[in-house]
Parts: C-alpha cells; structure tokens; sequence
C-alpha cells in the first residue's frame, strides 16, 4: 500500500545526490523527518529549545534583570549557542549535499542563530557596545527556525510567494498615491501646520492613508480636511485590498495540496484527497 506521507527529506533538493551511510542516513531521517517517535521528538525538543533561547536574550535586554541574573543568562545563552551549534553541525553532516543545504534558507537562518554569540567575542570593549547590541539583536532571529517544523508554514510561504507580485503591483499603486496627495497637500497647506516639504507631506499622507494617524501633522485649511477626509475613507479600503489578494491564494494553494489531479484509473474521476489510496466514487485502488 501506497504510504500516506512522505518524510520530508524528499522535499529538500540538498538531499538529492550520492547515497548516504546508514547512520548518516538514519540521522537525515531523525533530524529532517518528523513521521517517526526519534523526529517527532527531535522537532518538538528543538522547538522548545529556541523558543527559551528567545525568552532568554529578551530578558537580558531588561535592565534589572540583567543586572541580577548577568552571569546565569550568560551561561544559559552559550548552553543554547553550543546546542545549535551542534544541530547546524549535524544538519550538514546528516544531507548529501552540505554547500546546497549551508546556502538554503533555513541553512542561513540557522547559521543567523548561532553566529552572533561567536562574532560578539570579537569585540572587546566598551566602544563596540553598539556593535555588540545589534549582533545581541540577532539572535531573536531563532524564532525563524520554527517555521522549518510546521508544515503549515510551507503553505503560507508558497501562497505568499504566489500573490507577491500582486501585492507589490498594489503597495507600488499606493506609493503613487502617498506622493500625488502629498504634494497636493503640501501646495494646499502651509509650513507652519508642519508641511515643510514634499517628503514630509508625502510621510503624512502614508500616515493617514494606513489609518495610523499619529497626529504630528494635520492640514489646517478647508481644501486641505477634503484632501484628508478623502485619503482617510480610501485608506479603509486600501487595507482590505492585500488581505483579499494573499486570503484568495493561499486558499488555492491549501485547497492544491489536499486534493490529488491524477484520474482514477478504473472511472476517470478525479479530485481524490490528497491521502487517498482508493477512488471515493468506485473504490478501485488509486495509482502511486
């Protein structure tokens, strides 16, 4: 019988090449297969580790907590830097071709998660403090990891990456609007109600075209409240637009995946669930 679901190590291209070694090849199924007990708990225990990792580097930018617990965070944070450390090492040893895997999406957010901890020994010295904080920053990165363990996640990315010309089509059209009702309102209003410049009349209009309103800038005469009052009504609708556009796609994208385009072979029917191994409408077996 056809088995129902395929580990996910046939979905990665850095998985395609020579065959591996037996425990080379048990490990691949371990760390990037989630259908047994051993990847179940892998992805389980890996995704509990990150997200601590990512409580702990928020509660070492807090001042009185830091100041309290500095050298036990500092422990706990290298005991997570070495553990994905060894979860990089054992990714790029466990697939068959390592440089497509270390060149990949998920082989780059892994890198992200453990190079800052390595780069921040390198600099020494009060004068790298901002250094130091912006490659402390990145390592709230980890939460990406955790997309690589839902496979909802694949869903998502594919319908975003479908409906991102569209989207980018729209945000292109709504910049054009930020810049024709910003000059407008800049020609309208006067320096003192705060429209110095285009650019600044162009960051107003964005403001009030997203609905954010944070009411540093306001026109103060008549024609320019029209121009407001119009940009305020269009924002309403604006913001429907992508969701309608990225919502539409990705329930093509999730309806693709769980319904099989092969013909019964027996009746020529199609649009069988994706997990099927027998036809719904005569009940013959379905092809692998």
């Amino acid at each position: 019988m056809r088995a129902r679901k395929a580990s996910r190590t046939t979905y990665h291209h850095y998985n395609v090449g020579e065959a591996l070694s037996p425990w080379r090849e048990s490990l691949n199924t371990v760390i990037f297969g989630s259908e047994t007990p051993m990847g179940r708990a892998f992805d389980i225990g890996l995704s509990i580790s990150i997200v601590l990792s990512v409580i702990v580097v928020m509660l070492d930018s807090v001042e009185t907590v830091q100041n309290q617990y500095a050298q036990t965070l500092y422990i706990i944070e290298w005991m997570f830097t070495l553990l994905f450390t060894l979860e990089y090492g054992l990714r790029l040893t466990s697939v068959r071709r390592p440089w497509l895997y270390f060149k990949s999406f998920f082989g780059l957010v892994d890198l992200i998660s453990i190079l800052p901890s390595y780069l921040i020994l390198l600099f020494p010295g009060a004068q790298a403090m901002l250094a130091i904080r912006i490659l402390r920053l990145l390592r709230v990165f980890r939460i990406l990891k955790l997309s690589a363990y839902m496979d909802e996640a694949e869903i998502m990315m594919t319908a975003l990456s479908k409906s991102s010309r569209k989207i980018m089509v729209f945000l292109y059209s709504v910049f054009m609007l930020a810049i024709v009702f910003g000059s407008l309102v800049y020609a309208v209003e006067s320096r003192e109600a705060g429209f110095t410049s285009i650019p600044t009349s162009v960051y107003w209009a964005i403001v009030t075209l997203t609905t954010v309103g944070y009411g540093d800038i306001s026109p103060q005469t008549p024609l320019g409240q029209v121009f407001a009052s119009t940009i305020m009504i269009m924002g309403y609708g604006i913001i429907a637009v992508p969701t309608g556009i990225y919502s539409a796609e990705l329930i093509r994208t999730y309806t693709a995946r769980k319904v099989r385009n092969d013909a019964c072979p027996d009746c020529g029917q199609t649009g069988h669930d994706f997990d099927a191994d027998y036809c719904k409408y005569c009940g013959h077996a379905l092809e692998d």
